[in-house]
């Protein structure tokens, strides 16, 4: 299994990683689902991932969630890098 979670180095973009690029459906998007919840309202995750069928899942269910793809960038090795912004936490009415 190829995973890393690691915060982005740049502190300016703040961005976790996510490398599931050796991971099958539906593992993708419960391992993207993990990280989202680990981080905080606003918060950027660029996941690595490898073919057709986990970019698509991942992608509809990123967006279901109401989460923002900010973008959506294939590489030459043949994976993508989806840059995800967390949902704002709902705000509480009085």
């Amino acid at each position: 299994m190829n995973e890393t979670l690691i915060p982005g180095q740049d502190e300016a973009a703040n961005t976790a990683v996510l490398d599931i690029t050796g991971e099958k459906c539906p593992m993708t998007f419960v391992r993207t689902r993990l990280a989202l919840d680990g981080l905080p309202p606003g918060g950027l995750l660029a996941v690595r991932l490898m073919g057709e069928e986990p970019h698509r899942n991942v992608s509809r269910s990123v967006r279901a969630l109401g989460h923002i793809i900010l973008a959506d960038a294939p590489q030459s090795d043949g994976s993508v890098v989806l840059t995800v912004r967390k949902k704002e936490a709902a705000s509480a009415s009085a």
